[in-house]
């Protein structure tokens, strides 16, 4: 959870629908995302909601897998997109590790990206979000192919 209106919605719609619900927090940087301010926004709004926060700091990995990669690529006259490499290491990779350490059956954000069960193709895929306007689903056609029926998305 981010502290943001798109993970806590995200997390108060799941519970509604009665999943048990964890709020996590991924510590990255001391940038504007993911930054203590984001974490204590982020742990408030679990406890309005009546959920469990945990933070888990991944400052680490995070410098080893986004920025040197942004900062290679950027070398080589290449123009990155970290929110990519982010989503594909940390959010959908470091998270989806520490749900399940937590024994959870899936992992929910508050991207504006739908997935669905493909008869044709037999298998979970990444659609557009239902507004186009504000789907976010280019950001996610990285992410590890095996998660994509172990994640929620409002």
């Amino acid at each position: 959870m981010s502290g943001g209106v798109d993970s806590s919605v995200s997390a108060i719609l799941l519970k509604e629908q009665g999943y048990d619900v964890i709020g996590i927090t991924l510590e990255l940087f001391g940038g504007t995302c993911c930054n203590t301010d984001a974490i204590v926004g982020a742990k408030q709004i679990c406890n309005s909601i009546g959920i469990p926060h945990i933070t888990y700091n991944l400052k680490e990995e995070f410098q080893c897998k986004v920025i040197n990669n942004f900062i290679d690529e950027y070398s080589n006259q290449r123009t990155p997109n970290p929110c990519i490499e982010c989503n594909k290491y940390m959010k959908f990779g470091a998270m989806y590790e520490k749900a399940k350490e937590l024994g959870c059956d899936y992992i929910a954000t508050g991207h504006y990206a739908k997935m669905e069960y493909s008869d044709e193709y037999g298998k979970y895929v990444l659609r557009k979000a239902k507004n186009l306007s504000k789907d976010q689903s280019y950001v996610l056609y990285n992410m590890p192919k095996q998660l994509l029926g172990k994640v929620l998305f409002p």
